[in-house]
Protein backbone atom coordinates (compact mmCIF):
# COMPACT_ATOMS: atom_id res chain seq x y z
CA UNK A 1 0.00 0.00 0.00
CA UNK A 2 1.00 3.50 -0.81
CA UNK A 3 1.14 6.59 1.59
CA UNK A 4 1.92 10.26 1.21
CA UNK A 5 5.15 10.03 3.67
CA UNK A 6 4.19 13.75 4.98
CA UNK A 7 0.59 13.33 5.62
CA UNK A 8 1.13 10.03 7.57
CA UNK A 9 4.10 11.71 9.78
CA UNK A 10 1.85 14.32 10.44
CA UNK A 11 -1.13 12.19 11.50
CA UNK A 12 1.60 10.39 13.74
CA UNK A 13 3.29 13.40 15.56
CA UNK A 14 -0.83 14.17 16.10
CA UNK A 15 -1.42 10.65 17.85
CA UNK A 16 1.94 11.27 19.36
CA UNK A 17 0.79 14.43 20.61
CA UNK A 18 -2.04 12.22 22.59
CA UNK A 19 0.79 10.65 24.96
CA UNK A 20 2.75 14.66 25.60
CA UNK A 21 4.01 14.23 28.81
CA UNK A 22 7.05 15.72 30.74
CA UNK A 23 6.99 18.68 28.40
CA UNK A 24 8.48 17.11 24.69
CA UNK A 25 8.42 13.26 25.58
CA UNK A 26 5.85 11.40 24.07
CA UNK A 27 5.50 7.83 23.87
CA UNK A 28 6.83 5.63 20.64
CA UNK A 29 4.80 3.60 18.73
CA UNK A 30 4.54 4.21 15.84
CA UNK A 31 5.93 1.90 12.60
CA UNK A 32 9.94 2.76 12.41
CA UNK A 33 9.54 4.05 9.02
CA UNK A 34 7.30 6.87 9.78
CA UNK A 35 9.61 7.40 12.55
CA UNK A 36 12.37 7.47 10.70
CA UNK A 37 10.77 9.78 8.27
CA UNK A 38 9.81 12.55 11.57
CA UNK A 39 13.37 12.10 12.39
CA UNK A 40 15.10 12.82 8.96
CA UNK A 41 12.52 16.06 8.86
CA UNK A 42 13.94 17.26 12.51
CA UNK A 43 10.46 17.38 13.90
CA UNK A 44 11.90 14.25 16.42
CA UNK A 45 15.36 13.50 18.33
CA UNK A 46 16.50 10.00 17.05
CA UNK A 47 14.28 7.33 17.95
CA UNK A 48 16.91 4.39 18.08
CA UNK A 49 17.58 3.91 21.89
CA UNK A 50 16.38 2.14 24.59
CA UNK A 51 13.71 4.87 25.75
CA UNK A 52 10.35 4.01 25.42
CA UNK A 53 9.48 7.13 24.61
CA UNK A 54 10.47 10.28 21.84
CA UNK A 55 11.56 13.50 22.73
CA UNK A 56 10.26 16.14 20.17
CA UNK A 57 12.01 18.89 18.77
CA UNK A 58 10.46 22.54 18.91
CA UNK A 59 9.80 22.29 15.87
CA UNK A 60 8.18 18.93 15.93
CA UNK A 61 5.95 20.25 18.89
CA UNK A 62 4.98 23.15 17.21
CA UNK A 63 3.73 20.78 14.25
CA UNK A 64 2.36 18.10 16.38
CA UNK A 65 -0.05 20.46 18.31
CA UNK A 66 -0.72 21.76 14.75
CA UNK A 67 -1.86 18.81 13.21
CA UNK A 68 -3.33 17.40 16.23
CA UNK A 69 -5.88 20.42 16.47
CA UNK A 70 -6.05 20.22 12.26
CA UNK A 71 -6.91 16.57 12.81
CA UNK A 72 -8.45 15.86 16.13
CA UNK A 73 -9.57 18.87 17.98
CA UNK A 74 -13.52 18.62 18.26
CA UNK A 75 -15.18 21.19 15.96
CA UNK A 76 -16.44 24.21 17.79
Amino acid sequence: MQYDADRAGDLALALLFLTLHDGTRVWKGVDWDVLAHLHARGLIEDPRNRAKSLVLTEAGLERAEAMFREYLAPAG
